[in-house]
């Protein structure tokens, strides 16, 4: 197709032009009858947002996606690009990618009614059909519509009442393309009304001009319901021209955020080398954003992005490396100790409510941590009653006393791999403890999981913890107090 140069011999091909909607159509028709997933890479929309999605554009409708921070929504508007034929023909010189065989700017027509058959053309990548705006107070209709160019108008000799005194905006230079505008309800009111011509009839109005410009677009817009109530509205008229609105969602569980965290996580090679994280942390990690989403101290209504969990793992890591590095250890395993390194990836991703603002973003990150450890500990031990008949044994029963007759655990920050593990080989119960109850588990996560009983017995009230700088003490909550009797 590229050694194709003019219009004539364009002709000569039998090319037929068609609307971009078609395009998008067309392609994903063959996509959907040779079971090709044209949005790999995106987890858990396969049986939610993809089929809305791939309804939306089966019938040609402008999207608008609608969900929380965090929910891969500028991602999927734009692996939208993949379903766009890969060249298209445009006119040589053209300011709005006029096609060929169908031009609308004046330009285009003036040049093909010269020249002919033998009008120059050149061809466009798919890859540069997609343009993206975000939306922000200082838009004006100019940057997205266009404006009058006095400059131009100076330099051509041209009187303002000439048309070609017009320079184009964003939105008339994509045309041809897939327009995303984020942040949609940002928009201010007047600028959305600029939409409503485009969107529906297909003329664009500047400065006094009135143009009867059919543009051809796909447009993707993006919203956040906390932005309708917070910053903004999308106008009614600019919603009824919007023919479909697809609701985006979080991660329904947590194998699917795992997957999306490993993905997107960016980690050096060496890290990832030198470090290794049990299977446990990995799920620990994504159970603090579920908590997140359900906590008392955290704005439901904004969201949690999926980018706390993913900077929260890089963090994790980072932390372990730090550790590994200061200690001389060659490599090393995650500890729950180590978590203690992704509260700044939480208190930087959650918004608070009143009581949260009141208790301090450091102490709502602490919180989530215990929670969610709260949350898995009876998926791998047995579960602790709050209430206990008198007498009755538990499987914790050794281990309780080990700390009930000891003098106390303390285990650093900065111990190095076989302090680490010589300090949790000293509670001899644990040992007993998982080999009943995880009698398959890798040899590698054995000590994340003694480290993970204790702190799980803190949070259901059977051991103390205290946090100092170094590291953390472990008691027995009442030992201490007995023996000062």
């Amino acid at each position: 197709m590229k050694e194709i140069i003019t219009l004539g011999k364009l002709k000569n091909t039998g090319y037929q032009s068609k609307s971009i909607k078609d395009e998008l159509r067309d392609n994903l028709i063959e996509n959907i009858k040779n079971k090709v997933n044209m949005f790999d890479g995106i987890h858990g929309y396969e049986h939610t947002v993809i089929p809305e999605l791939e309804r939306a554009i089966l019938s040609r409708h402008n999207i608008n996606l609608l969900g929380l921070r965090g929910q891969a929504k500028t991602r999927l508007a734009r692996m939208m690009v993949n379903l766009l034929d890969e060249y298209i023909p445009v006119v040589q010189g053209s300011e709005i990618n006029d096609d060929p065989l169908n031009p609308i700017s004046r330009y285009a027509v003036e040049l093909i009614a010269e020249k002919g058959d033998d009008t120059p053309i050149t061809w466009l990548h798919r890859d540069e059909r997609f343009a993206e705006k975000l939306a922000t107070p200082d838009v004006t209709v100019a940057d997205i519509i266009g404006d009058v160019d006095p400059i131009k108008a100076a330099n051509l000799k041209l009187s303002y009442a000439d048309d070609r005194v017009i320079h184009y905006g964003m939105i008339p230079r994509a045309n041809r393309c897939i327009f995303v505008i984020n942040e949609l309800p940002d928009l201010q009111a007047r600028i959305q009304v600029a939409l409503f011509n485009i969107l529906q009839e297909g003329d664009i109005q500047i400065r006094g001009f009135k143009l009867r410009l059919p543009l051809d677009m796909q447009f993707v817009f993006t919203a956040n319901p906390e932005d309708y109530t917070n910053r903004g509205s999308i106008v009614t008229p600019l919603k009824d021209r919007i023919g479909s609105q697809i609701l985006t969602h979080y991660p329904a569980n947590i194998n699917i955020a795992q997957t999306i965290t490993a993905q997107e996580a960016k980690l050096d090679e060496r890290q990832s080398a030198s470090v290794y994280v049990p299977e446990l942390a990995k799920e620990l990690l994504e159970q603090i954003s579920f908590e997140a989403r359900e906590s008392e101290y955290v704005d439901v209504k904004s969201g949690v992005s999926a980018r706390m969990s993913i900077t929260a793992f890089e963090n994790l890591l980072s932390t372990a490396e730090r550790r590994a590095l200061l200690s001389g250890d060659e490599s090393t395993t995650v500890r729950l100790s180590d978590f203690i390194g992704v509260i700044p990836a939480i208190t930087g991703k959650v918004e608070l409510v009143y009581e949260g603002e009141q208790e301090g973003a450091d102490f709502v990150a602490n919180t989530l941590i215990d929670e969610a450890i709260k949350t898995l500990f009876p998926k791998y031990f047995p579960k602790i009653e709050k209430l206990e008949k008198q007498g009755e044994e538990t499987p914790y029963d050794d281990i309780i006393s080990w700390f009930f007759n000891g003098d106390g655990f303390e285990l650093l920050d900065d111990f190095n791999n076989n302090a680490y593990k010589s300090k949790l080989d000293e509670v001899t119960p644990l040992n007993t403890l998982i080999a009943e109850h995880q009698p398959d588990i890798d040899a590698r996560d054995v000590y994340f999981e003694k480290e993970f009983v204790l702190w799980g017995l803190v949070q259901f009230k059977k051991l103390s913890k205290y946090r100092y700088s170094e590291g953390l003490q472990i008691k027995d909550p009442y030992g201490s107090y007995i023996s000062g009797l």
